[in-house]
């Protein structure tokens, strides 16, 4: 049942009323209302309505025919809007604040200074002479652009007896072509040029050629891939995604919220579990398809690589690392990068680049300066690949404001500083880690990156992590070549450094510095785990008395002090990565058979951490290897299947599972 009432517009009038036709000013403020609530057929009797106030509720969008047809006053702060041209319908608004919708940009701002042709104040400014050059001017030299992008490009392929088959080719190759060439003013405005000239160019094909756009035009998803970049609604995102139902021999069914698992496909894969029946610390929740290539359900070859849970936007919370992280979880991997909410399974957004394949993303918090030179939190999300390209993304605006062209070459992988929130690190194949000031973007997402440091390495960088004592003073990186840490101190004038350091490890009776170094990660303070290019093995061993070694005698090649040796597969298999779950002293590693191997080392940790800790003389064998559910596809099993990378967020509630397949498995802790 609707929140709204004949009974409650009435007496949320100002002043009361009895009529609701007499109402000209209510205030529906603090409510909760949510999009439903806002009935269209009890708000067309507000025929006369000219002041409403919608303030401080739940509202995602406007319903399309609300018919108010002499509203002239609107308020919407504190909403949760992701869209603003539903506003159009109100032709006659006058005043219009919508602050602290931190889904809305300014791009959002041009929007409905374009729509709302009487328009003079937007969030307490006037906004007058600014809509006015949107209006005429900005739509005066798009239309110039799209018209002259048309004479030089398109008008010579439509022949003048042309075909219904034909207009449509040239119509889908026209739009997708103007949108990605024609460009003008600010980056920050890209995504409202873009929307305003596929607007021009669809008037201009309609009025000034006769090329109708008949109601089969194609569908917003495949302008989606037309576009070298573009971002998602949670709606469209869902869509894109093959749900996989896991059904385990103890437990029912399992139904996902998400709007892909109502919309099964042909393609979609049934999936059963065929373990026995026993006791396990982690159940199966969600099977998602969810980086598709073109938004497939044939894809079952895109490699998905790197995955972390976004912060918790509390400052006071970061510090501990049990509530430091929500239940959604950025992955990567193709074109895309996915945050997905890991308990209803659901893709919440979505953003591609069509040139790219995406191999790491990592989270910073920023604190940036919104309307009225107010400061607020605000998660960053970096992602880059094989282009050598950092994109930043604003994610709660859906808005990718900026890119940092930081290599020639591919990134592998990307990380954060966690004392420096502007400071990012690059590692790339070609052959340097770099570390970057991102800068804070302004109200307009202006900024300025710089380049404060380079790190050269003798082999390609696979992994990054500073360390957790000392995080503005040393980088480990594991490498092609073995394992290296540099001092990265930004009082010392060098700007470009050779690494300090170069551990040695075991192997068979020697010991070697020359192996791969694909898996990196702390357990605490001091335990490093790292897992290399021998079989069946990765290693623990302390920072502080491994480095120590080389403080002594200045040696550049130090033996790593091992403290253990964990049993793991026995394949050759690389570039299957290993994580740490610091607060409940867990280690995750996937296999070559889709399993998860996790090590439980609590028991063994206060022993290290002794100046003279032993190190453990067996191998430590898994608490508990997770078993990868025997998936099918229309009946046929699917292909091996590599697990990537496993990430748990720091309470271990969840444990996402990145595949070669193109398929992300969520678990959940019992």
């Amino acid at each position: 049942m609707s929140k709204i009432t004949t009974e409650l517009l009435l007496e949320r009038a100002v002043p009361r009323s009895t009529r609701l036709r007499k109402i000209e000013t209510l205030n529906l403020s603090k409510l909760q209302l949510k999009t439903g609530d806002l009935d269209p057929r009890l708000f067309s009797r507000l025929r006369h309505l000219q002041k409403l106030d919608l303030s401080d509720n739940l509202l995602d969008k406007f319903p399309n025919s609300l018919t108010l047809p002499d509203l002239r006053v609107l308020n919407c702060n504190n909403n949760k809007l992701e869209d603003v041209t539903a506003l159009k319908q109100f032709p006659l608004l006058e005043e219009l604040t919508y602050e602290n919708n931190v889904y809305l940009t300014l791009n959002d701002d041009y929007k409905v200074m374009f729509l709302l042709e009487n328009l003079r104040l937007l969030n307490g400014k006037d906004i007058t002479k600014l809509a006015n050059h949107v209006r005429r001017v900005n739509s005066r030299k798009l239309t110039s652009k799209v018209t002259a992008h048309w004479e030089k490009f398109f008008r010579d392929q439509l022949p003048e007896k042309h075909t219904a088959e034909q207009v449509k080719s040239i119509k889908k190759k026209f739009l997708k072509s103007v949108q990605t060439n024609v460009v003008y003013g600010p980056s920050s405005l890209s995504e409202f040029t873009r929307w305003r000239v596929k607007m021009i160019a669809e008037e201009f094909l309609s009025y000034s050629l006769g090329l109708e756009l008949n109601s089969d035009t194609e569908p917003e998803e495949k302008m989606d891939e037309n576009e070298e970049e573009s971002t998602e609604s949670p709606r469209e995102a869902a869509e894109d995604v093959a749900q996989v139902t896991v059904t385990p021999s103890k437990r029912k069914r399992n139904h996902s919220k998400s709007g892909a698992g109502n919309k099964r496909s042909k393609s979609q894969a049934n999936a059963e579990e065929e373990e026995e029946a026993e006791d396990v610390s982690a159940e199966p929740l969600h099977f998602l398809q969810c980086h598709s290539k073109g938004n497939s359900h044939e894809d079952f070859k895109t490699q998905l690589w790197s995955c972390v849970f976004e912060p918790v936007l509390d400052s006071g919370a970061r510090k501990d690392p049990i509530v430091s992280s929500s239940k959604t979880v950025a992955t990567c991997g193709g074109e895309s990068v996915c945050l997905i909410d890991c308990e209803t399974g659901t893709v919440l957004k979505k953003y591609k680049v069509a040139t790219e394949e995406f191999f790491s993303v990592a989270w910073t918090t920023l604190t940036m300066v919104i309307s009225d030179s107010r400061k607020k939190a605000h998660n960053i999300l970096a992602a880059a690949g094989r282009r050598g390209i950092v994109k930043l993304i604003h994610v709660a605006a859906d808005f990718c404001y900026g890119e940092i062209k930081a290599h020639k070459k591919p990134i592998a992988t990307v990380c954060f500083s966690p004392t420096q929130e502007t400071h990012l690190f690059t590692a790339s194949y070609d052959k340097r880690i770099a570390l970057w000031d991102i800068g804070i973007p302004d109200c307009d997402y202006n900024f300025k990156a710089s380049q404060l440091l380079v790190l050269e390495t003798v082999s390609i960088p696979l992994r990054i992590a500073l360390v957790p004592t000392c995080p503005e003073q040393y980088l480990l990186a594991g490498c092609e070549g073995g394992c290296f840490a540099w001092n990265i101190k930004l009082d010392k004038g060098q700007k470009s450094r050779p690494f300090e350091a170069i551990f040695q490890f075991p192997d068979d009776e020697s010991m070697t510095t020359s192996h791969r170094v694909d898996g990196l990660a702390f357990l605490n303070d001091d335990v490093v785990v790292s897992k290399s290019s021998k079989p069946g093995c990765i290693y623990l061993w302390s920072w502080s008395r491994s480095f120590d070694a080389k403080g002594k005698g200045c040696q550049r090649t130090v033996s790593a002090v091992i403290l253990a040796e964990l049993e793991w597969s026995t394949t050759d298999m690389s570039y299957l990565t290993l994580s740490t779950c610091p607060a409940k002293e867990y280690v995750f590693c996937g296999d070559e058979k889709g399993s998860v191997w996790m090590y439980n080392l609590s028991n063994y940790t206060t022993a290290w951490s002794s100046p003279k800790g032993k190190r453990s003389e067996r191998r430590i064998s898994p608490t508990q290897i997770l078993k990868w559910p025997e998936l099918r596809l229309n009946g046929e099993q699917l292909p091996e299947i590599l697990v990537n990378n496993v990430v748990s967020d720091p309470a271990f509630s969840y444990l996402v599972v990145l595949t070669s397949v193109n398929i992300t498995a969520i678990w959940k802790k019992s």
